[in-house]
């Protein structure tokens, strides 16, 4: 069956690099409606034509249009999951539009992620041009418009989506050198902390002063030794800003913290800390703002499944061996496996380099992932 799937995706991939090279040249950047509201009517227009399959288009002020395409009409809902923005400002295709080199496709997006979005399409086409679409699904594809800038927008649409759902496949790119699917991801936060001090001459009388730097430093010092690299939590003071001279005590200091966390119990924890922190120099205020913005996607039971499912596949009908990881980054995975959704994730194009100038997929094992997306929507 999986050979069959892959000589049909294989007949598809003068059409599907001919679509990945005009997506690639079509500028998405998280922040600009116009433009992805432009991404957005290009992949509707191409679901449609390739699947036949409905599409419901999600408006929003000010993120672009959010994108549930559909196919199938069975009681069981699978749902695959992208995003079509990039980290990529305007004008970024015209400097270095699509190109294919050595076997590898490159250009803004190409790997993270928008190879990825039309494996998911094609693989649709592949199950229906051979008459294996599974009667008993109905299959999703969601495709986000801010997951570069963490999903602010969309955080409740792709939970919405997710709570329906019997299975979630993420098209993230896998994790590079062996192309392993990720089971876990670590949950992430963010925070900013203010402080105030209050001025004073630093040689004339630096007693009346209250310096809202070495107040931070206090802080930083802290938070630094939270990290916890047995139990998967680190912080880091990322960005500091404070004092307007070197003979001034500083009135003023802020930092930007960056905490990664594997557990939910260590996500309350940390949120915990921030709540509770205080000044230590008399006379010195606190302001913390910002929170923990993903949740961590720990590794279920029901996660490792999908895994022994996908890796069974790919032993038996792909000869090639699939391994399993977990991952510091975060996706639009961890709000689906945080409510419940049994959730794949890597499932993407193989390349490297990420939000990188030279990201590249390799075109040789486009057919392969997306014959195994395919099998993996017919038998979960």
């Amino acid at each position: 069956m999986l050979t069959s799937l892959t000589e049909q995706i294989e007949s598809y991939m003068p059409e599907l690099l001919q679509l990945l090279e005009e997506s690639v040249n079509i500028d998405s950047p998280s922040r600009s409606k116009v433009q992805n509201d432009r991404m957005a009517d290009w992949y509707a227009a191409q679901f449609t034509r390739l699947t036949g399959g409905r599409v419901q288009r999600v408006p929003h002020p000010i993120a672009g249009d959010r994108l549930l395409c559909e196919v199938g009409h069975g009681p069981k809902q699978i749902l695959l999951v992208g995003h079509y923005d990039t980290v990529w400002p305007l004008g970024e295709a015209e400097r270095r539009p699509f190109r294919i080199e050595n076997g590898n496709a490159y250009g803004p997006g190409v790997y993270d992620m928008k190879t990825g979005l039309l494996q998911a399409i094609f693989a649709l086409k592949a199950l229906q041009d051979t008459g294996s679409f599974p009667e008993d699904k109905r299959v999703v594809l969601l495709l986000n418009s801010d997951e570069e800038i963490g999903s602010p927008n969309s955080r409740e649409f792709i939970e919405n989506a997710a709570r329906q759902s019997a299975a979630a496949f993420v098209l993230e790119p896998p994790m590079e050198p062996a192309g392993a699917l990720k089971t876990a991801r670590k949950g992430s936060g963010r925070y900013k902390l203010q402080v105030k001090g209050r001025s004073a001459h630093a040689g004339v009388n630096p007693q009346a002063g209250v310096s809202a730097i070495e107040e931070l430093a206090r802080h930083i010092q802290r938070l630094h030794g939270m990290t916890d690299y047995s139990l998967g939590t680190t912080l880091n003071v990322g960005v500091i800003q404070g004092g307007i001279g070197a003979n001034v005590v500083a009135d003023y200091a802020e930092a930007e913290i960056d905490v990664r966390v594997a557990t939910l119990d260590e996500a309350r924890r940390i949120e915990a800390v921030f709540a509770s922190l205080a000044p230590s120099l008399p006379g010195a205020e606190l302001s913390v703002s910002g929170g923990m913005t993903r949740p961590p996607m720990e590794r279920s039971e029901a996660a490792g499944a999908l895994y022994a499912l996908a890796r069974e596949i790919a032993q038996s009908e792909l000869a090639v061996s699939l391994e399993e990881t977990s991952t510091g980054g975060v996706s639009d995975g961890n709000f689906i496996a945080a409510v419940g959704t049994p959730t794949l994730d890597g499932l993407g194009a193989r390349g490297d380099h990420a939000h990188s100038p030279l990201e590249y997929v390799r075109i040789g094992e486009i057919p392969q992932r997306t014959a195994l997306l395919a099998r993996l929507i017919a038998r979960c």
